[in-house]
């Protein structure tokens, strides 16, 4: 009813006045915990103090299973963050692991570290023991060429670069193995073991797992798998042993209390076993890409792969014209299941009628499920668009660039290598070039050999300097961004170039956009012991 003069208002109806704003760090909690309590935002007027004191593991995953799988708010996985420790996997499978926009980890290096202690991955080879020999040898061999090859450039780099007298001598050589990691790791195969440590949130967890799970390759599978694991089972705790000290300490003093304290102290925490538990394979990502390759073979019908600059800037359409978002959306749902340039499907993708072309659209849909996120591919309408055409090794240091979409093409020998600077102008070239030829002339044979997953199983033994196809599509802000930091001197000459010709074709295009740019010119000398 409308209030009039003599209306009086209870102050306890009216908002008070306060600037009382706090913030706190929370610290304890279970992920999924914590994620119910910062859900409960949008439904509770408790603090989060409050909200967390009435909270149990119980209670929360009742909530979660209500809210997150059948009402579908997979907005509140975004909540909880785990950190996961992955190790000796190969490096191809952390490449794969890696793939994912919403990621933040930290993997081993392979410019500051030796790789030669770290193993190596075997594939399942059913009743073939020569393939399986041959597969041994070939990795063995490139193992035995990095050692080489790690050796005679530190020689090599001795020879050429004298210690400065402020100089320490450990430091001294610490940056000289450095310096001939940077050449030698082009010799490493796929196969080769890493490690690496991940921080995501459940969200992302769950799509990665079921993604690794509709993975081509076996130990792909097999990590996935091992993922929601760790996800699902009671997580290591770095203070337990202290814990259980105490515990003790308590129980010998007071058995009645230690017993409290062994539930509260002890306990087993699962990272998220709610949250990760139903993660499965995509049937839409592993039928897609069956469908697109098939449709790849019969378009370009093995047309020989045009010759490509290590960047290409792609803008617009064919002779300067418009390319409309069919057309860049079919060509790169198109570029991930081949190995052709960009531009060269696009030739093929354009010359096609609208009925054709159409068809090759909903190939990108037809599989998709009720909560199956659309593909990477249909990502388009970015201006800038750069194929690159660059050594493995490299690559891995530029696929960590989040703000940008990736479209990787799967490895293969069919784009030949690279020699790094410091092994092209000296005697170990040609042990280096025989050694990635042999490689490469295995991953030939392995591919047609009678083994499980031939293709798959063949690509481990590609050395890092072996070249790989990828898309980048993104702003300007990130182009810059990634042409000034991968620019940097202290940074691996590989992506240095890639960044430096990243450059130079905005420069071509937009010659006022480029004076924004702060890059190092990659031709200018760079001290090997600047760090």
């Amino acid at each position: 009813m409308p209030v009039d003069e003599t209306t009086q208002v209870h102050p306890a109806s009216q908002p008070a006045a306060a600037n009382t704003t706090e913030v706190y760090a929370i610290h304890g909690a279970d992920p999924e915990v914590l994620a119910y309590a910062m859900a409960k935002y949008s439904r509770s007027s408790l603090s989060m103090k409050e909200s967390l004191r009435e909270l149990n593991a119980q209670r929360a995953e009742q909530f979660l299973n209500t809210f997150y799988f059948q009402y579908g708010h997979r907005s509140i996985a975004d909540l909880a963050h785990i950190a996961l420790a992955v190790e000796r996997l190969s490096l191809l499978a952390a490449i794969v692991l890696v793939d994912e926009q919403r990621w933040d980890g930290q993997e081993r290096s392979t410019r500051y570290q030796n790789f030669r202690k770290s193993g190596w991955f075997l594939p399942e080879f059913g009743a073939d023991s020569q393939a399986r020999k041959l597969y041994t040898e070939s990795v063995e061999k490139l193992f035995n060429s990095y050692e080489e090859i790690s050796r005679g450039a530190v020689e090599l780099l001795r020879s050429q670069v004298a210690k400065p007298a402020e100089m320490k001598q450990d430091a001294y050589e610490r940056t000289l193995r450095a310096r001939a990691f940077d050449g030698a790791r082009y010799l490493l195969p796929l196969a080769a073991n890493t490690s690496l440590g991940e921080i995501v949130n459940a969200r992302t967890l769950e799509t990665q797992v079921s993604r690794l799970l509709s993975h081509t390759h076996a130990e792909v599978r097999k990590l996935g798998e091992k993922l929601r694991e760790a996800a699902v089972a009671p997580s290591w705790n770095v203070q337990r042993a202290a814990l259980e000290a105490l515990q003790r300490d308590i129980a010998s003093a007071d058995p009645a209390l230690g017993e409290r304290a062994a539930a509260l102290l002890l306990r087993e925490v699962p990272v998220a076993p709610t949250l990760v538990k139903y993660a499965a394979p995509v049937e839409y990502q592993q039928k897609t890409r069956a469908d697109l390759e098939q449709a790849a073979r019969e378009l370009m019908r093995q047309e020989r792969i045009q010759v490509a600059p290590l960047v290409d800037l792609i803008e617009g359409g064919e002779h300067g014209g418009q390319e409309s978002v069919e057309i860049e959306i079919v060509t790169t749902l198109l570029y991930g299941a081949c190995h052709y340039p960009y531009r060269q499907i696009r030739e093929h993708v354009a010359a096609l009628d609208q009925v054709r072309r159409d068809e090759l659209l909903l190939l990108g849909t037809r599989h998709r499920g009720r909560h199956d996120e659309l593909s990477r591919a249909f990502s388009s309408g970015y201006h800038f668009r750069f194929d690159i055409l660059m050594d493995i090794g490299g690559f891995r240091d530029m696929h960590r660039h989040r703000r940008c979409v990736q479209t990787m093409q799967s490895f293969t020998s069919a784009h030949g290598y690279e020699v790094p600077e410091l092994i092209a102008a000296s005697d170990l070239r040609q042990p280096y070039e025989q050694a990635l030829q042999e490689a490469h002339a295995t991953f030939e044979q392995l591919s047609q050999a009678n083994i499980p997953e031939s293709t798959a199983t063949a690509q481990y033994v590609l050395p890092l300097g072996t070249r790989c196809r990828s898309l980048f599509k993104m702003d300007f802000s990130e182009a810059l961004y990634i042409a000034e930091l991968r620019s940097a001197p202290q940074g691996h000459i590989s992506y240095r170039r890639v960044a430096w010709e990243m450059y130079q074709a905005v420069a071509k295009k937009h010659p006022v956009l480029v004076q924004n740019f702060r890059v190092t010119d990659v031709n200018v000398p760079v001290d090997p012991l600047q760090r």
